[in-house]
């Protein structure tokens, strides 16, 4: 039987941005009814920038914050002009819109970058501490701790917040909300950005931790999308919990030469799971989307 204490620490740290990622997608889904496909390719697209920031002889702390800037305004842009337009179309049609735009962006970051693998090395990677005779880097414990962090302060945000209560009214109908007074164009566009910052800091924090390919970051969604439909596209927490579980599913697997090669359909095996156990209400919206 060979040690699984590494690979846990492995993928606790994956499923960490699994479930930061997922999270971002609830929060997109509950304030707009939205599922956002290209928020991958998002942050894929923070971490290429940040690298090609680096490599242009910034220092790595500025080409981050370059990453997840270029993120937020690809994100806001589209929350901006295209979310606005899609927005009383079927949610179908809303996450078709989303495949475009990573569609778009994948091949925009193949054209400039190619598919050369690179790696983002960040200061915090040179921070080593030792867990159960495990090296852990400082990369991967800010992770997890940001994972938790996130999902406490969306969770405070939702519940205690007037912009919280304007986002789970949207949830409710967009229509009666504009009708009672909500900006509707405001909030879906402050959720839109925040969805950025968000998607732009899991890039640079997945750049650090696999190798940077615009192609391996862009399908990151796909774990995230799992993750979200074990949350129910409805509990931030949950969703935390399924991100981890994935991660860690998927890393303790690595050791074994019979399920290795498969290890990548954990997040697929899940996700159908789950769609099979649930009933189908669980995953409707008040508004029956």
């Amino acid at each position: 039987m060979p040690d699984l204490t590494p690979f846990l620490v492995t993928g606790l740290a994956l499923g960490s941005v699994y479930a930061l990622a997922g999270m971002g997608l609830v929060v997109l889904f509950r304030a707009t009814g939205e599922l956002n496909f290209a928020l991958g390719a998002i942050g894929a697209a923070s971490a290429m920038t940040a690298w090609q920031a680096h490599a242009w002889g910034t220092p790595i702390a500025l080409a981050a914050l370059c990453g997840v800037a270029a993120a937020t305004a690809i994100s806001a842009g589209y929350g901006a002009f295209v979310s606005a337009r899609v927005a009383r179309r079927s949610n179908v049609i809303k996450a078709v819109a989303t495949l475009g735009l990573a569609l778009a962006l994948l091949g925009l970051m193949y054209f400039i970058w190619g598919d050369t693998p690179r790696r983002l090395r960040l200061p915090l990677s040179a921070l080593n501490t030792e867990l159960f005779g495990v090296r852990v880097t400082g990369v991967r414990v800010v992770a997890l701790a940001l994972c938790v962090m996130t999902a406490i302060g969306i969770s405070l945000l939702l519940a205690r917040t007037r912009l919280g209560l304007q986002m789970r009214a949207l949830a409710d109908g967009r229509d009666l909300s504009a009708l009672i007074g909500i900006d509707v164009e405001r909030v879906t566009l402050i959720a839109w950005t925040a969805t950025g910052v968000l998607a732009g800091t899991i890039g640079i924090l997945l750049g650090s931790l696999v190798r940077l390919e615009p192609g391996v970051l862009t399908f990151m969604v796909v774990p995230s999308i799992a993750a979200a439909i074990l949350g129910q596209l409805r509990s931030l927490w949950l969703t935390l919990a399924g991100g981890l579980a994935i991660g860690v599913l998927e890393a303790i697997a690595t050791p074994f030469q019979d399920v290795a090669p498969y290890r990548s359909l954990v997040p697929f095996i899940v996700a159908i799971a789950v769609l099979v156990l649930l009933p189908a209400r669980t995953f409707q919206t008040t508004r029956g989307s």
